[in-house]
């Protein structure tokens, strides 16, 4: 299991969807920051203000990034880029840890 070492991290949750989705951010000493987060099975949509890149670490999902016409299934040791000021759609079938960052 991957550890991340001399990091802030914020004190409260991000808590989404009725707190099916539950994130946290850590704060790195270069001042770059990470999300890391649990997903529960279910479906969710997602708007994005910056380009985001989400890793799975755990879970199962699949994803559908806005003005694309597929769903792509996504698994732990994949990653996905999300474009900036967009949105998608996420149908998480197992599951999901994650990084955004």
């Amino acid at each position: 299991m991957k550890n991340y070492k001399n990091v802030d991290v914020d004190e409260l949750a991000n808590i989404y969807f009725n707190g099916n989705v539950i994130s946290r951010n850590i704060y790195f000493k270069d001042g770059s920051r990470k999300t890391l987060g649990v997903m529960l099975p279910g479906e969710y949509k997602f708007n994005t203000k910056s380009r985001e890149l989400m890793e799975i670490i755990s879970g199962k999902l699949n994803l559908k990034i806005q003005n694309e016409d597929c769903w792509k299934l996504i698994k732990d040791g994949m990653n996905f880029n999300i474009p900036k000021n967009t949105s998608f759609k996420a149908d998480v079938l197992e599951l999901v840890n994650y990084t955004c960052s």
